[in-house]
């Protein structure tokens, strides 16, 4: 399994990450849990990373400022996908223009989420 592609999951809610984790391996990827953007961006090597599974609203820097840190970086990043309870269309259209690949509410369908992940990956 060391060969399947690794997701980093960056979620401020435990319960999230855990049940992220439990799935993720379920269907083969491989899961790295952040509790925070910050956490994310402290991690020195990120070529590893597949895709981002990223939530919009945390404590300290929210998912849409880590996407437009990430952005601003330059050098490209994992395709970054979004999670979120608030998924309004402005919050939507924000992490779209920056280049997200998908904006999913939750609570998410398991297959929904894996379709999409797979499609990020394909296209990343």
């Amino acid at each position: 399994m060391s060969n399947a592609p690794l997701i980093a999951v960056v979620d401020d809610d435990e319960a999230i990450r855990e049940a992220l984790d439990d799935l993720l391996r379920s269907v083969g990827f491989r899961c790295r849990p952040f509790v925070s953007a910050e956490d994310f961006l402290a991690l020195a090597d990120r070529t590893a990373i597949a895709c981002i599974i990223l939530d919009v609203r945390m404590p300290g820097l929210s998912g849409l400022e880590l996407q437009e840190r990430l952005n601003a970086e330059g050098g490209g990043h994992p395709p970054i996908l979004f999670m979120t309870s608030y998924a309004d269309e402005t919050t939507r259209q924000r992490a779209l223009g920056g280049g997200a690949c998908d904006v999913l509410g939750k609570p998410v369908d398991a297959h929904v989420l894996i379709a999409s992940l797979n499609r990020a990956i394909a296209e990343g």
